[in-house]
């Protein structure tokens, strides 16, 4: 066992983008738009589980976002 163990932190992203129309839609969900800021809420959640103690996030998303996943994460980094 480890002496310190690390967070692998599980970020779920995407989804029918109904709560938040016309900003959010189904091919666009409000995860990936600047709602709070400049970052999109999906790279505000990776920012906050950066550093000592945490494991690269596990993003659980369809498969039609996965390019956008990938792109915001890697500007987020």
């Amino acid at each position: 066992m480890a002496s310190n163990p690390r967070v692998v932190p599980v970020i779920l992203c995407g989804g029918a983008g109904t709560r938040l129309w016309p900003v959010s839609r189904k091919s666009s969900p409000k995860e990936f738009k600047p709602l709070l800021g400049e970052t999109s809420l999906l790279q505000d959640a990776a920012m906050r589980v950066r550093g000592d103690g945490f494991d690269s996030p596990l993003v659980v998303t369809a498969e039609p976002f996965r390019f956008i996943v990938s792109e915001q994460l890697s500007q987020t980094c």
